[in-house]
């Protein structure tokens, strides 16, 4: 007869041991793993396409003489990533004829997604917008949807590419090449249509909008952001599909149907219960101070004086290598703190830091004070958009990757930029300084939901 097996000497002993905390060097080392890497360069194919239909247009409207008000409504182009939620369970399921087989799910409607993108940039590039206004809000409206698809592709690439524990690392690195792109749509677009002018004009603030403008240079600006597109496609192109999921199989239109629309969102409201009500909240207010007091941002700067080269230089090169280094930070930190802590800190320095624009709205055209004010902003940004990111793609069940992190990403979206669409309106009848101090105060409520949502009990994470 065998011995009875040996009891352990103390309660320690049944409890399973808690994984050590990574050291720093392991914690930097994921930041060069082939995910970390193609996201990388998948953020940047994310990221080109923003701009170009929201802050970039915006300079370049407000160029072409376009009133301040009508600046702001068109700003409503960017609702469609705010209803890409819409779409989502298409793009999770739907396969593309041809192009599905030989590549496989995510990578056939990134492709895809991007052919659309260049395409579209080629039309915006090509109208002039003070006599094309219709066909440059039509091609951005079609840049800006095949963007949110790109969007909904890639998060689930990236979701399904790791595990949730190095989801704030490729977040961190997708917001890395996310805001080199913007670097790119932002201060490079600016650079090469100053470079492109026939006879460069010199920008005060006394210039009335529309002197300044000229289509040509704006016109060889978009058509090299267009072609700019083909690091997302040759990245698409060289990389490996994701293991793909498993999904029951649909025996007719109805259990297909169910499959995609409804049970990605039953899901989730089965895994949170009541509280889900409390996440979808904060999911749709967490960035509303920066969302709405962004699209003014360019027209506030060309109504300061400032120059293409200086708006280049520092909103969008020095800006955006701060959002990088918060970014970083932000990563590491979700990373051996927690998202929820990082998330609050985001919170607090993303509002706090749109008093500063105030502060420069009275100051006047001031190059140094505008490194000042930049630099708070973006690293806040930085920081509260790594820990954001990872906080969404932990909620997510990853058998349905894309509809369901479409849902977050597009009510993150859906109110801020709907209230943006007034903000023109409001700068109008107000001034800069006032408007610039009420997106500040947007932010307060945040802090409480992000403090209810830390008070209760954790959260499943399948």
């Amino acid at each position: 007869m065998s011995p009875p097996p040996t009891l352990p000497t103390s309660a320690a002993a049944e409890e399973p041991q808690a994984p050590a905390r990574p050291t720093w060097g392991e914690t930097l080392r994921v930041y060069l793993e082939p995910a970390s890497l193609r996201m990388f360069a998948l953020g940047f194919s994310a990221g080109l396409p923003l701009l170009l239909v929201l802050g970039t247009l915006s300079f370049r409207l407000r160029e072409a003489g376009l009133d301040r008000t009508t600046i702001g409504y068109l700003s409503w182009v960017g609702l469609a990533y705010g209803f890409k939620w819409c779409w989502a369970p298409l793009v999770d399921r739907l396969p593309i004829p041809l192009l599905t087989r030989w590549m496989g799910r995510r990578r056939s409607w990134l492709l895809l997604s991007q052919g659309f993108i260049m395409l579209s940039l080629v039309g915006m590039a090509l109208a002039d917008p003070r006599s094309e206004l219709t066909l440059v809000v039509w091609c951005a409206l079609a840049v800006a949807f095949a963007s949110a698809t790109q969007d909904i592709a890639l998060d689930a690439f990236r979701i399904e590419s790791a595990d949730v524990r190095h989801q704030g690392a490729l977040a961190a690195t997708y917001q890395t090449g996310y805001r080199l792109a913007m670097i790119w749509a932002g201060a490079g677009v600016l650079w090469i249509a100053a470079r492109a002018e026939v006879a460069p004009a010199v920008a005060n603030a006394g210039a009335a909008p529309g002197v300044l403008y000229q289509q040509g240079a704006w016109t060889t600006a978009y058509l090299v952001m267009a072609v700019s597109m083909l690091v997302g496609v040759l990245t698409v192109l060289f990389s490996r599909e994701p293991a793909r999921v498993a999904l029951p199989p649909a025996r007719n239109a109805a259990d297909w149907l169910r499959g995609a629309l409804i049970e990605p969102f039953a899901d989730f409201l089965k895994r949170y219960g009541r509280q889900a009500l409390l996440i979808l909240a904060l999911i749709g207010v967490y960035r509303i101070s920066d969302v709405v007091m962004g699209i003014m941002a360019n027209p506030f700067y060309v109504d300061m004086g400032y120059t293409k080269d200086e708006v280049a230089a520092v909103t969008k090169v020095f800006g955006v290598i701060m959002t990088l280094v918060g970014a970083f930070i932000g990563g590491a930190l979700s990373l051996r703190l927690g998202v929820m802590r990082v998330l609050m800190l985001g919170a607090i320095l993303s509002a706090a830091s749109n008093l500063l624009f105030a502060w420069l709205a009275g100051h006047g055209h001031d190059v140094t004070a505008l490194v000042l004010v930049i630099s708070a902003d973006n690293l806040s940004a930085g920081v509260a958009s790594a820990a954001f990111i990872a906080y969404l793609s932990g909620l997510t069940n990853i058998r349905y990757s894309a509809t369901q992190y479409a849902l977050f990403s597009s009510m993150m979206l859906l109110a801020p930029k709907w209230l943006a669409g007034y903000s023109g309106a409001f700068v109008d009848a107000y001034d800069y300084a006032t408007f610039f101090t009420a997106t500040a105060c947007l932010g307060v409520p945040v802090l409480g939901l992000i403090w209810l949502a830390t008070r209760l009990a954790p959260v499943d994470k399948t």
